[in-house]
């Protein structure tokens, strides 16, 4: 169909890829605390810190690097469907973070 764009998969994989990066840095996501602590890392380390992370030779830096770059694209997929009209969302992965992307933001955001 003409103007179609699965945003609904794609959020789906990059969900998968977010969850699979926490897997390997233990993360529970059901921990509030330790996933806005997360948030609090990406904001405010910028995107020299998330660059640096994700080129490390180091597993662990380059997950959480990769983790952050995937919730970057994740936030783009869902701004550029909602400019299209489609209300896109991920799965409870996806909503622990990106609460706390909210609320390390003040309030405004993804």
């Amino acid at each position: 169909m003409a103007g179609f764009e699965p945003y609904a998969r794609d959020a789906e994989a990059i969900e998968r890829e977010i969850a699979t990066r926490g897997m390997v840095l233990g993360i529970d996501w059901a921990d509030a605390g330790a996933v806005r602590l997360l948030a609090r890392e990406m904001i405010s380390g910028g995107p020299g810190h998330i660059q640096q992370l994700a080129r490390s030779r180091d597993p662990r830096k380059r997950a959480r690097g990769e983790l952050f770059a995937f919730a970057i694209l994740m936030q783009q997929t869902m701004a550029e469907s909602a400019e299209r009209g489609i209300h896109t969302h991920g799965g409870p992965v996806w909503k622990a973070l990106g609460r706390a992307l909210i609320e390390q933001n003040g309030g405004v955001g993804s």
